[in-house]
């Protein structure tokens, strides 16, 4: 794959896909790192009761929030995707936990 360049030096839709591409791959590395954490989190949690934490779930999707308003993305999509994201992260945290200990 080729580099991608920056959005605002794209001219073709070859280099914002080429763009979009590149930055949807490092995403999919990054989630596969988070959810690295969430196995861990599995590991280190004594009792399964911790892994939902509702004031720490609450407090990740206001970072993010505050985060996209910072870079003047919509924060309404910011809030639902995270909310998915954490939701989704917290199942399978739970799915660890059971599976760690099985």
């Amino acid at each position: 794959m080729e580099k991608a360049i920056e959005p605002e030096l794209c001219r073709t839709m070859k280099e914002v896909r080429q763009g979009v591409d590149a930055i949807d791959a490092e995403l999919v590395a990054l989630l596969a790192q988070r959810f690295g954490y969430m196995r861990a989190a599995a590991r280190i949690k004594q009792d399964r009761s911790a892994v939902r934490d509702e004031d720490r779930k609450r407090a990740v999707i206001d970072a993010a929030v505050a985060a996209a308003r910072a870079q003047g993305m919509p924060d309404d999509f910011v809030a639902r995707l995270w909310e998915d994201l954490v939701e989704t992260s917290i199942a399978y945290e739970d799915g660890e936990w059971v599976r760690q200990r099985g």
